[in-house]
């Protein structure tokens, strides 16, 4: 096994309880998800300036927070701040996970893109200063190339280089549902790798997350302003999320990113001795749970409202 599979000293082991389980799945080692972030890069890569990601993520902040130049508060209670975080810890344990399940080093080019997509790959949704409109969601479709506009400004200002920059732009077109990355051209196989990687993470982190059914009606609600109409109601969204999963995510997941998610029951063997994919436990969890109570709600929305009891916001 590689010396950088070992772990920090972390493992905690087997027996562990459900509050325990959840700390870890949501953040890590402590309740800030850049802790285990940079704990992991460090990890895959220990010449890895950890400054950057400090930058980057207090960055993010503040773009979320409507403070930094140009932009308004981010105003999608779907896709947040969150969120974003949650993708980035998601990336980073795939990272690792493929570094300790393949037996190779991850490159700092990998790892750099990989990163600074997935906090850049929903900015798209951030509304400028001189946008009209109330709701960053009307820029829901296609919001990812709007995110790759975000990103190239922030990129150009920090003096990377337009080679890196075409590279971050095929990876986040990678988070897209509606395109095929097969049409997707990488400008070289570490940005494929990095869309893969990113791809699969932003899938994980929204299905499996905790709060993911009380969550589905703020994402019917993005999808109604942004003038997506491939559902009437949220519940008709809740109703069509399980088969949207096995018909078109698994696949995605297995055969479009070539199974790249399994390399999260590597990170949490190695970092944790967990022998469990819990990305891929939780979804099935939270799947499990939405059938049960759709059966005995039917169409009713304030019945399965009595079901979902937890804070989606906190």
């Amino acid at each position: 096994m590689h010396l950088l599979c070992k772990g920090l000293n972390l493992i905690i082991g087997h027996g562990m309880n459900h509050q325990q389980l959840t700390r870890i799945f949501e953040s890590g080692a402590t309740d800030d998800p850049l802790d285990e972030i940079i704990a992991l890069v460090t990890l895959v890569q220990p010449t890895f300036d950890p400054l950057l990601l400090r930058q980057l993520h207090h960055d993010t902040a503040r773009l979320f927070a409507g403070t930094y130049p140009g932009f308004r508060a981010s105003n999608t209670q779907y896709h947040n701040l969150k969120h974003t975080y949650s993708v980035a810890l998601a990336t980073a344990r795939l990272l690792h996970g493929l570094t300790c399940s393949h037996h190779h080093d991850i490159s700092i080019q990998i790892i750099t893109q990989a990163l600074y997509c997935a906090y850049f790959h929903d900015t798209g949704l951030l509304m400028r200063t001189s946008d009209q409109g109330l709701s960053g969601a009307i820029y829901t479709q296609n919001h990812e190339e709007r995110s790759i506009a975000v990103m190239t400004q922030y990129l150009e200002s920090s003096n990377l280089t337009q080679t890196f920059i075409q590279d971050c732009a095929a990876v986040i077109r990678c988070t897209d549902l509606t395109l095929d990355p097969e049409d997707i051209t990488f400008p070289s196989s570490a940005s494929k790798l990095a869309g893969y990687i990113l791809g699969s993470a932003d899938i994980l982190a929204q299905m499996a997350d905790r709060c993911y059914l009380e969550r589905l009606p703020f994402l019917f609600q993005e999808h109604k302003e942004g003038g997506l109409k491939a559902h009437d109601s949220a519940m008709e969204l809740m109703q069509d999320t399980t088969s949207f999963y096995h018909n078109i995510i698994t696949i995605r997941l297995e055969k479009t990113f070539t199974n790249t998610a399994q390399a999260m029951q590597a990170h949490f063997h190695t970092r944790w001795q967990i022998n469990d994919n819990l990305y891929y436990t939780n979804i099935g969890n939270n799947l499990g749970y939405l059938s049960k109570i759709l059966q005995t709600c039917e169409d009713k929305m304030e019945c399965l409202k009595t079901f979902l009891k937890r804070n989606p916001t906190s």
